[in-house]
């Protein structure tokens, strides 16, 4: 049943919803853990873009999973420094302090694997080829 009226938004929770199951399908956890990883990566991935790239990739992701990209979002700070792959993974490691990943490398190329079947290829490539070297190697 149509809440709003608007497809989108009526859907956005199903979506949503579905984005987390991959993950935990991939990764063999619960929800609020894969919750946990799915926005600390976007915030990375996204701390780690220029604002247009960090927009462009935005324009591709599901409303509910848009939200969770831009929660918190600073641009004038974007992008960070430094970004190297050592950053990027200790920057999602540190939201995990009581349950520490026992493989970070793993979990943040899960949710670029995610990302990887749900935007278009040329943006995917994009927003790796934005990236430096070292984080690159995630995506594959």
């Amino acid at each position: 049943m149509a809440v709003t009226g608007i497809s989108t938004l009526d859907h956005a929770p199903q979506v949503f919803a579905e984005w987390l199951n991959e993950l935990c399908a991939d990764l063999g956890w619960e929800k609020p853990r894969a919750n946990l990883l799915l926005s600390e990566t976007l915030h990375a991935v996204r701390d780690f873009l220029t604002v247009d790239e960090a927009a462009d990739l935005a324009a591709q992701l599901p409303v509910l999973v848009r939200g969770v990209f831009f929660e918190g979002w600073d641009p004038s700070r974007t992008p960070v420094k430094p970004r190297n792959k050592a950053d990027l993974l200790a920057r999602v490691e540190a939201r995990f302090q009581r349950e520490p990943l026992e493989d970070s490398e793993r979990a943040v190329a899960a949710v670029f694997d995610l990302l990887r079947r749900h935007i278009s290829w040329g943006e995917l490539e994009q927003v790796k080829h934005a990236m430096r070297k070292s984080i690159q190697e995630l995506w594959d």
